[in-house]
């Protein structure tokens, strides 16, 4: 019967949310106010950003600082071929992928190697590898960043210069992305990446090779967060090696603790979180980002299993 009502609130509050997704743009357009639609598709990137990073924290306990270079690498995949004339949103799509797919299988291969503090600073490392990479890059803009003139082209199946398709192209996205790690995470694979995070020695004496299955869950999980970048640079019009520094994958790590790890919606919750505030508390004060760290510290002493662990929570009282 607990499972059965916790089932019903987590159906219930996705719904909500879908919903609320769903029908924004229509208030958007009564209210010539789209202000609100810029935040979602943030918001929503953001998200499938965290999905993916939650998917290797917190179900393969891979706590990884050097995630929002995959951000980086595919919003770079659109925006260096729109510098030289090409659009074509499929061909952009797949660089994306498939760039982020390799990279995260190049330093997968080392980084998992590592353990503890060793592995979080070498994906740091990486990471700030890449950054200073394009920064010195001027053919590109540098530091300084490049402007993308033109979005994807999808031909007739969808034009997201406008921006109402944009958004639902962004949202679609979102909900595939989340049905895909549902789907991992609830398989076998999945399910020797959660045994391996617990006891990886006890899963390699059973006979799997663990090394080999979280650094597949490692390449996913890239490809997915580059996917995410190049829906970010399609957005933003406008891509930086900022996008990739070590600060954008704190924050990513944020969403996904605020949220809950290991919960599918947790990464949607800690977005959603982390996006509201931020625009809020940057309009009240300078030093917003200090009642963020005070944030994190209550979150993870008093609320470990986050906005997600709060909300079961609730459900549980109800019964």
């Amino acid at each position: 019967m607990e499972k059965a009502t916790r089932f019903t609130l987590r159906v219930k509050i996705t719904v909500v949310i879908f919903l609320v997704l769903f029908f924004l743009p229509i208030y958007t357009g009564l209210t010539d106010n789209g202000f609100y639609l810029d935040l979602v598709n943030r918001l929503m990137i953001l998200a499938i950003a965290a999905a993916s990073l939650n998917l290797i924290l917190g179900h393969g306990g891979m706590i990884s600082f050097g995630h929002a270079a995959y951000l980086g690498i595919g919003a770079y995949c659109v925006g260096i071929p729109a510098y030289y004339g090409v659009d074509n949103g499929p061909l952009q799509i797949f660089l994306a992928v498939a760039a982020s797919g390799i990279f995260a299988l190049i330093t997968g291969a080392i980084c998992l190697r590592t353990k503890g503090v060793y592995f979080i600073m070498i994906t740091m490392a990486f990471t700030q590898m890449v950054f200073f990479g394009f920064v010195s890059v001027e053919e590109y803009g540098g530091d300084d960043g490049l402007v993308i003139d033109t979005r994807s082209n999808f031909g007739s199946f969808i034009n997201i210069e406008d921006n109402i398709n944009l958004y639902y192209f962004i949202l679609i996205s979102l909900i595939i992305c989340l049905f895909l790690i549902h789907k991992i995470t609830k398989s076998r694979f999945g399910l020797v990446i959660e045994g391996s995070r617990s006891n990886e020695q006890r899963m390699r004496s059973i006979g799997f090779d663990t090394y080999r299955y979280r650094l597949i869950c490692y390449v996913i999980a890239g490809c997915i967060c580059g996917y995410a970048g190049a829906l970010l640079g399609n957005f933003t019009n406008f891509i930086s090696p900022e996008m990739m520094d070590w600060a954008a994958s704190g924050e990513l790590i944020f969403m996904v603790i605020l949220g809950g790890t290991g919960s599918l919606l947790g990464p949607v919750f800690g977005a959603a979180a982390f996006v509201i505030l931020e625009e809020w508390l940057s309009s009240l004060t300078l030093y917003w980002h200090f009642i963020f760290g005070a944030l994190l510290i209550m979150v993870v002493l008093f609320a470990r299993g986050g906005i997600s662990g709060i909300v079961t929570y609730l459900g549980n009282r109800k019964q």
